[in-house]
């Protein structure tokens, strides 16, 4: 388990440029990216024991923040 924040720039840095640009040009990147921030700070909290969850929901949410993550990606690269 990390405790690190995943955020989209650190994530992907050689997309930097294109992460911002599609925030402003895509609204449905736009909508995922916000959805992906949002998960992962709840992550972050859930890792750090700021809001504690059981351990299933914070597996799930993992989960569906790698799947945004993958999805993302998917759009950055096209």
């Amino acid at each position: 388990m990390s405790h690190t924040p995943h955020e989209l720039h650190e994530e992907f840095p050689e997309l930097a440029d294109k992460i911002t640009e599609l925030k402003t040009s895509d609204a449905h990147f736009a909508k995922l990216a916000d959805e992906y921030h949002e998960l992962n700070r709840a992550v972050h909290r859930a890792e750090t024991n700021v809001e504690p969850v059981e351990e299933l929901a914070e597996v799930e949410m993992r989960k569906k923040r790698a799947a945004l993550k993958d999805q993302l990606y998917s759009m950055l690269k096209a």
